[in-house]
């Protein structure tokens, strides 16, 4: 039954779980219910916080089908538990919901979404999910997201909308019309309120579930603990402590769902306009808004409610919530396949594939182009959380844990800790009742010893370090919203950095232009703007094909267009509402030059400009635009010089591509080389085409002509070149992380050879090392996926293999440390189309090439993703710097993402920069190693503390004594707090050095540092304990006792003779709980001296002003009553005078104990950075990581690197041991 019930929900995605189903079981409920009572609701608490255990002990498996609960856990490596209650959505009374045809077609084979036929859709939709004899639909919500059941795939399935399965054709021969009132009900009642609902919890609900957390019950136990045992004093500083932690922490929590909420409350509800089947408009809530609803753009823009694909106008959106660019951006309407002069076949409709097309929602739309008495439409494809800014705020509200080795070994040593203290729980009760002490005390004591052991302050001090490197950040303008993450970036050893922004400036500048005539390249010019070129079609082409709009007056658009645009000082006119509105026709948009670049009067003999008949008058209109696609590489317009028969249309974009759609006889023959030689330098290169429209293309034809018809037979006409600088911070910050071995990689949406040039110039690829290049090649026509290597300084044109010189393959250096092995003098750059087919076909290659791979060109948004994924999974601690646009994925899943845009779209990065430059990442990298270091130093004084305190404790109920109320007072407060909330407080080190701090606390080094100081610390007390016992003066302590023979001692002993009986009763006035206490006072000292650890990630010790005041006044009160006894200091501690001569020997063995502690400190420093590298080379211990692993077996594999020429061919469908074989091309 458990192979038959377990079932996978969202295969293959990001959140894929596994599903049982269970049933509510009455016995085990009273079982159960008998175990919280007999426990004391402990059993409560604990199945409260494992939802895997309140299921088994409730429920009894059952069939998905029929289940009551349902128990989910996720298959991912945190293999984290939820469960969810099943609830049923009842359609009888609905007056559509009697199915009549119960077909099971499923449009996209195994999703549960909206089906072809609109008006059958009630029908055909609900019996995929609904039993057919009720009309009641099962479901579940899991993280914001519905899940119902399914009955043709038998499992549960999220509702989707019209964004998968749907085709370009249906949408608009289907869907447009929209929806009657009864079907749009009928939706309503399946897909819910379209809202983004972010709650924001009450205090008490938020107070209720922090105050559950296992830490603060366990301190609530030890403070009912100590409060029965009257430690009032401790337990109340305990419980300030902890109301004070909870309130920060309630505040910072509920700070961040009520900005969360604002974010998303702008367009939360707002009036919007719907087209219904009967052509009437009705206005409804947006909430109400449900997929299939035609909705109406208002003229004056709006805040989009949700996803919506545009069917009809134009609208120019501001999508900085989204992308992170403040560019608006022009939307057309989707392609309609039926009416296209050349149609695009059944296409499905994708929203990031016709994101050109499609309305996000929580983007802003700014402007509407429409036609008279047609509205602007769009069709709403999804609501709710389903939408591209719902998924944004999932992923924020549910974020994925932080898996680090630090907290994992921190849960294991306190798991040793336990342990420990479970020692002492039976240590003490066996040694009470050997003793015959009340059993109300033997509780009490042996209980008490496990909350010695396991500190309940330990969190708190474990999150100083972090909360003070956060503030350290925040001065130095960097934001964080995830901050268990400054831990994780102590451990990168790999940036990714996009370009454009990050790398180089962010605009670029026209360097000139290189113009084609007769098939051949002109020599460049750097001017566009002369009477010469003012009517060409090159300058023609400049001026129409850009995405430019006027908003409120000022031109705004894309940046590259913007320059290309200003280069040629044209003047841009946009029609105005009114003037549309007078018109049958949407008036297009008019470009003309300035009147000082047109000359007085037309030449007779050019033939080009005598269809101008008007000299003064020269203008284009724009007609139709087909926007820039980043799948596509090219924009294109079409245009009509005023006064002109036929229409031009004008294209630009990547080279290669523009080329390629041109007649081959206008394309020059050196364009390979003179795009190479431009591209090598670090260019950025567009190529522009132009050709003449037939006569019959009238408007009206134009408007609805697919793009594929326009763009094919061009005049290639030549090549702008624009210039990208790099930053002036970019080589010096890169030459750093180089220093500090930490490798870097280039992801960029640009050409590839430009981003080799410019990895060359910042430093990232060192002159005298080899590029090779991957080109990735899919199978076609029955032919395998192969991967063609090519050297990048020899490469002409890939279909020209003969072309490439024969170079030596790249030199393997031998490196003394693992470390360097990634450093060898080769580099892989790859584009986004061959990172995908590797990723397919050539599974065993990837870890190999990301060893080595350092260009990553024309990279869509979710291969950034995949490249942080594919870096993760060969044991790179990877950091990722961006500009937040289209990188919030990347940024999202790297260790330690790092925006440089403060836009809503950076959000979701852990980190984000005010001053956008790069230099950022060395300081985080910095502040980050400063606060693992700092934590490794708290975990390890707070660890001694226990043990120490501990053994004090362990010692003195030997004797049946124990500490004083005041004396655990002083040690927890004053000394305890004091120092780790001083220690936490060392500044990073001012420079990144080569050496990375250990990742774990399970390493020989700190585990032998922690023994070490342990057995010392152990060593010394008891000396202490056992050595005053053999004093000449000792004797069993009462409150006549004189051991210091003082005249002040009978003043001293008749102050205390009231409290008599008090003292009697625990036993804590005598010689050894003195002489424990003094000696422990000093130690917790001394190791938070040992342990605080300066250079390499920290600045030294005796920089940090606050530790040192702190260490040298505890010092010396600490010392002051020990040589020099206060009465009422000691009245108050408890503590009994010793005669002067012990005082003095007690100063000795702790003097002893600092100089023994402190030296096994060092020496365990020195042993590790000395004997650690060799005992490494000596045993030739495989490395921990895969890539040091890997660069391991690659210093001795022949075939790698490829060599030049070579073609990697990837086998059939038989995957044997190496599923890949290199042929050599001859």
């Amino acid at each position: 039954m458990d192979k038959e019930e377990r079932k996978i929900i969202n295969q293959g995605q990001e959140d894929e779980m596994e599903i049982y189903g269970y049933n509510l079981s009455r016995w085990k409920l009273a079982i159960v219910s008998l175990g919280v009572i007999c426990t004391g609701g402990f059993l409560l608490l604990l199945l409260y916080w494992m939802p895997e255990w309140r299921v088994k002990a409730t429920c009894v498996r059952a069939a998905m089908k029929d289940c009551d609960v349902v128990l989910l856990r996720t298959t991912d490596e945190f293999k984290m538990w939820f469960c969810a209650k099943i609830r049923v959505l009842s359609l009888e009374t609905h007056p559509v919901s009697s199915p009549k045809s119960m077909s099971n077609k499923l449009s996209n084979g195994h999703a549960v979404c909206l089906t072809e036929n609109p008006t059958g859709e009630n029908r055909h939709g609900i019996s995929k999910y609904s039993q057919a004899e009720s009309q009641q639909i099962r479901y579940f919500t899991h993280h914001s997201v519905k899940y119902f059941w399914n009955d043709t795939i038998h499992n549960f399935d999220f509702l989707k909308g019209l964004d998968e399965g749907v085709s370009c054709t249906s949408i608009y021969e289907k869907h447009s019309a929209g929806l009657t009132k009864g079907m749009h009900a009928y939706r309503k009642l399946l897909y819910g309120v379209n809202e983004i609902a972010v709650k924001v919890p009450s205090v008490f609900k938020l107070l209720i579930k922090e105050v559950l957390n296992p830490f603060y019950i366990f301190q609530l136990f030890s403070v009912i603990l100590w409060s029965t045992d009257e430690y009032y004093y401790y337990a109340l500083a305990i419980v300030v402590m902890s109301i004070v932690s909870i309130v920060s922490s309630l505040y910072s929590i509920r700070k961040q769902y009520v900005m969360l909420h604002d974010m998303v409350a702008t367009h939360s509800t707002v009036r919007v306009s719907v087209c219904r089947v009967n052509e009437e408009i009705e206005e409804i809530f947006s909430t109400d808004l449900v997929p299939g609803d035609v909705m109406v753009i208002p003229l004056n823009g709006t805040i989009m409610p949700c996803d919506a694909v545009l069917i009809n106008g134009t609208c120019i959106v501001n999508e900085s919530m989204l992308t992170g660019e403040s560019v608006p951006v022009t939307k057309t309407n989707l392609p309609n396949p039926s009416v296209d002069v050349k149609g695009i076949g059944d296409e499905l409709y994708n929203p990031e594939t016709h994101k050109r097309h499609t309305l996000f929602c929580g983007t802003t739309v700014i402007q509407t182009r429409f036609y008279t008495g047609e509205l602007v439409k769009a069709i709403v494809v999804r609501t709710g959380f389903s939408t591209s800014k719902g998924q944004l705020v999932r992923s924020i509200l549910y974020p994925k844990p932080t898996d680090f080795k630090l907290y994992r070994d921190a849960y294991l040593f306190l798991l040793c800790l336990v342990a420990v203290a479970g020692i002492g729980f039976i240590y003490t009760i066996i040694n009470s009742i050997l003793n015959e002490v009340q059993v109300g005390v033997i509780i009490i004591e042996s209980l008490d010893i496990i909350t010695i052991t396991v500190p309940p302050a330990l969190p708190a001090a474990m999150t100083a370090g972090i909360v003070y490197a956060q503030r350290r950040l925040k001065k130095i303008g960097i934001f964080c919203i995830s901050p268990q993450r400054i831990n994780i970036c102590g451990q990168l050893n790999l940036v990714c950095f996009d370009k454009t922004g990050t790398l180089t400036e962010d605009g670029l500048d026209l360097w000139g232009i290189q113009r084609v005539e007769n098939a051949r390249f002109l020599s460049p010019e750097e001017n566009v703007c002369n009477e010469m070129l003012v009517k060409s079609q090159f300058v023609a082409c400049l001026a129409t094909c850009h995405s430019l709009t006027k908003i409120e007056g000022v031109l705004s658009g894309d940046p590259l267009d913007l320059k290309m645009f200003e280069a040629i000082g044209w003047i841009l006119e946009e029609a105005t509402e009114e003037e549309t509105a007078l018109h049958n026709r949407i008036m297009p948009t008019v470009v003309r030059p300035p009147k000082q670049l047109l000359p007085e009067s037309t030449p007779a003999g050019n033939q080009e400009m005598e269809l101008f008949e008007l000299p003064a008058i020269y203008e284009i209109g724009i007609v139709r635009q087909f926007p820039f696609s980043s799948a596509l590489q090219r924009m294109s317009v079409v245009a009509r010089v005023l006064g002109d028969k036929k229409m031009d249309a004008y294209m630009k974009g990547a080279p290669e591509v523009i080329a390629s759609l041109c007649k081959p006889e206008t394309v020059p023959v050196d364009f390979q080389n003179v795009l190479e030689d431009f591209t090598k330098q670090g260019f950025r290169v567009i190529a522009l085409a132009h050709r003449k429209l037939e006569s019959k293309l009238t408007w009206h034809k134009v408007q609805n002509i697919s793009r594929d018809a326009i763009e094919n037979n061009m005049d290639f006409m030549g090549l702008i070149i624009m210039q990208n600088k790099l930053k002036q911070e970019t080589p010096a910050v890169l030459e750093d992380l180089h220093k500090a071995n930490i490798r870097t990689v280039m992801v960029t949406g640009d050409n590839m050879l430009t981003a080799v040039s410019v990895a060359r110039d910042c430093g990232m690829i060192l002159p005298q090392d080899k590029v090779i290049i991957a080109e990735a090649l899919p199978p076609k026509d029955g032919k395998v996926a192969k991967i063609n290597w090519h050297y990048a300084d020899s490469l002409t044109q890939c279909s020209h293999p003969s072309a490439i010189a024969s170079e030596a393959t790249p030199v393997k250096l031998v490196h003394d440390s693992l470390e360097d092995l990634q450093m060898t003098r080769y580099h892989f750059a790859m584009n986004g189309k061959s990172f995908s087919v590797i990723l397919e076909h050539f599974q065993d290659l990837v870890p190999k090439l990301m060893l080595h791979g350092t260009v990553f060109a024309r990279m869509a948004p979710d291969q950034k993703t995949q490249l942080i994924e594919a870096l993760q999974n060969v044991d790179y601690f990877v950091g990722m710097c961006g500009d937040g646009a289209n990188d919030c994925g990347a940024l999202k899943r790297a260790h330690g993402g790092i925006s440089l845009s403060e836009l809503e779209a950076s959000v979701a990065s852990p980190f984000t920069s005010k001053t956008p430059s790069i230099s950022c990442v060395p300081n985080l990298i910095r502040e980050g190693r400063a606060a693992l270091i700092t934590s490794f130093c708290v975990f390890k004084f707070m660890a001694l503390y226990s043990i120490i305190q501990y053994f004090s404790v362990t010692l003195l109920y030997s004797i049946l004594s124990n500490l004083g109320d005041f004396q655990f007072l002083f040690i927890d407060l004053a000394i305890i707090l004091v120092v780790v909330f001083t220690m936490s407080l060392n500044p990073a080190w001012k420079e990144l050095v080569a050496q990375r701090p250990p990742s774990g606390l399970i390493s020989g080094a700190l585990l032998f540092s922690v023994l070490s100081q342990i057995i010392i610390c152990i060593g010394f007390q008891s000396l202490g304990f056992f050595w005053v016992k053999q004093q000449p003066w000792y004797e069993v302590w009462h409150p006549k006792s004189d051991a210091c023979n003082a005249t002040g001692s009978l003043l001293w002993n008749s102050s205390h003779l009231d409290n008599e009986t008090e003292l009697d009763e625990h036993n804590i006035q005598n010689y050894e709980n003195t002489t424990v206490f003094f000696i422990s006072s000093f130690q917790y000292l001394i190791v938070a001296i040992a342990f605080s650890k300066g250079k390499p990630f920290r600045q030294p010790c005796y920089k940090n002003y606050f530790f040192v005041f702190s260490v040298i006044f505890l010092y010396v009160f600490i010392l002051f009553i020990m040589l020099y006894p206060v009465a009422s200091v000691d009245q108050v501690l408890q503590i009994v005078c010793v005669p002067y001569q012990w005082r003095v020997t007690m100063l000795i063995i702790v003097l002893v104990n600092a100089f023994v502690s402190i030296t096994v400190e060092e020496s365990v420093d020195r042993w590790r950075k000395c004997c650690l590298p060799w005992a490494l080379s000596c045993g030739k211990k495989i490395p921990k990581a895969k890539y040091m692993y890997l660069a391991q077996e690659l210093l001795v594999d022949p075939e790698w690197p490829p060599k030049p020429q070579t073609t990697t061919e990837a086998k059939g469908l038989v995957k044997e041991n190496g599923s890949c074989q290199i042929i050599t091309i001859t």
